[in-house]
């Protein structure tokens, strides 16, 4: 048998490993941050040792980046050319994905630890989060342009903030749903928030001060 036909099935198994690995890593990383959490106790979880996962991976550092990676992917793996749509279907899958965020607690958790500790010095994970917010306020933006213009709507200056906001809601939400499950309903609520804040943008109502009190 040629050589290249021999390597496949060690290339396939290679990668449901890694995947097994990364999977692995969500629960620790998410129980346990990424400080505490150490690629033994992934390797203990996988049947491997600490030198078996750095063969896979290369670095603890190296494993937390394609955790993240794998969170990201996780999300668009269903949409066309697996990438976030624009205009009203952004909203749209923003909305859907907090209902299946009900579904992957762990992957949540994990990204909700991650996140959080991506603000302290020297954190590997802060320049993903960095671009990731970047990129999403951007495409947030983008789609409340599409829907403005369809709309009519020529004053745009609350869009930037509400852009920020609804990605504050979203993974505030999540911190609120992992702490108290039986309470928060994290679609329900997701939903409600950014349907809100979406019809602040187009439909402006009045200010706060304007109300009795």
């Amino acid at each position: 048998m040629p050589k290249a036909e021999q390597d496949k099935p060690r290339s396939r198994a290679a990668q449901l490993k890694r995947v097994e690995i990364l999977k692995a890593a969500v629960d620790i990383f998410g129980s346990k941050g990424s400080t505490n959490g150490t690629l033994a106790d992934v390797a203990e979880q996988v049947g491997l040792t600490h030198a078996g996962v750095l063969h896979h991976f290369g670095s603890k550092q190296r494993l937390l980046l394609e955790v993240l990676a794998y969170r990201d992917q996780a999300d668009v793996a269903e949409l066309h050319e697996s990438h976030i749509p624009g205009g009203l279907e952004l909203f749209l899958h923003l909305v859907r994905t907090a209902f299946v965020n009900e579904t992957r607690p762990g992957i949540v958790q994990a990204y909700t630890v991650l996140s959080s500790e991506s603000v302290t010095d020297g954190h590997p994970g802060r320049p993903y989060f960095e671009d990731r917010y970047t990129t999403l306020r951007r495409e947030v933006s983008e789609a409340f342009a599409v829907l403005c213009a369809a709309e009519g709507v020529t004053d745009t200056s609350t869009v930037a903030a509400a852009s920020a906001s609804i990605l504050a809601v979203m993974d505030g939400l999540q911190l609120q749903w992992l702490l108290h499950p039986e309470v928060v309903e994290l679609g329900a609520a997701s939903e409600f928030a950014i349907t809100a804040i979406v019809n602040a943008v187009l439909h402006p109502a009045p200010p706060l001060e304007s109300y009795p009190h």
